[in-house]
């Protein structure tokens, strides 16, 4: 069987603007105050997004534009509420791994098994998210007409013409 460069470029587009747009809807509307610091978006540093956020009322980020009908709304909208509800344990470990790591390279101590558990624990969480995060791109995916997938492929291909974005100005405290 011959494979289609061009097939196979569009698809791997799709899937990574696909995988774009989830990231942007699964993000929480509403942050939580953070528990050690005054309330605020997330560690992340990300705000408000998904319905409802910088798109406007309905929207879905990258997906925003597709003229999603309303059954492919709620679709998506069902989708990533079942990836939520299914990551949140994954998410829960990472978190726990997080506030109880005391593999802290700078406390003057270093002991590197200590340090390389725990970033062994974390990439084996890591890959289970991206491993779940594709499951819902996939499904997400299925439900977009050939027209739509194809407007995410254009989107995508300027993207990745633009290249990645510049790295940030170097600390003038180091």
């Amino acid at each position: 069987m011959k494979l289609n460069w061009k097939k196979s470029a569009i698809v791997g587009g799709i899937g990574a603007i696909v995988l774009a747009a989830t990231a942007v809807v699964v993000l929480p509307q509403n942050p939580p105050p953070r528990p050690d610091g005054p309330p605020g978006p997330p560690r992340g540093g990300f705000g408000h997004r998904g319905p409802g956020g910088p798109g406007g009322p309905g929207e879905f980020g990258p997906l925003a534009g597709l003229n999603l009908t309303d059954a492919q709304k709620e679709q998506v909208k069902k989708i990533h509420e079942s990836f939520d509800e299914s990551t949140k344990a994954l998410r829960e470990q990472m978190r726990d791994l997080h506030d109880n790591d005391t593999a802290d390279p700078l406390s003057g101590n270093f002991d590197e098994a200590t340090f390389r558990s725990a970033a062994e624990a974390r990439a084996k969480i890591q890959v289970e998210m991206e491993v779940q995060h594709a499951k819902m791109m996939s499904q997400v995916a299925s439900i977009l007409t050939a027209e739509q997938k194809a407007q995410l492929a254009d989107r995508h291909e300027q993207m990745r013409r633009m290249g990645p974005p510049p790295p940030p100005p170097p600390d003038p405290q180091f």
